[in-house]
């Protein structure tokens, strides 16, 4: 069984949250709550929402055991710009510079392990 969970127009981008998502593919679901809680970045506290959403939908279906638990995938893609269009400041001798606001969304797939015989990532 797989449950399932995302945010969409995440105001953060892609390129510093894939890091972090790769960070947890294939541990069990409390260690990655557990490195996602204790990681200083900010795109771990909206990962770590993603992960509890996820958790919460399994919680959901009376016949799955909540400690066998792994994140199969956690996937970072990039969403629009904010505003539809990239936005222009002025700089030196008379050019412009575009302001782009970056959004991205969040993907999270938890799903049963250790009955599979899949063996869950090692520690560091």
């Amino acid at each position: 069984m797989e449950f399932k969970a995302s945010h969409n127009h995440a105001r953060i981008t892609a390129r510093k949250m894939r890091p972090i998502a790769d960070l947890i593919k294939g541990l069990p679901v409390n260690r990655a709550l557990e490195l996602l809680r204790f990681n200083h970045r900010r795109g771990a506290v909206l990962l770590r929402k993603v992960v509890k959403s996820a958790l919460a939908n399994a919680e959901q279906n009376a016949e799955v055991d909540l400690g066998k638990l792994v994140v199969k995938s956690a996937m970072v893609n990039d969403g629009p710009l904010l505003g539809g269009r990239p936005r222009f400041k002025p700089v030196s001798r008379g050019r412009v510079a575009t302001i782009r606001k970056r959004t991205s969304h969040i993907h999270v797939e938890l799903g049963v392990g250790a009955e599979n015989g899949e063996k869950a990532k090692e520690e560091v």
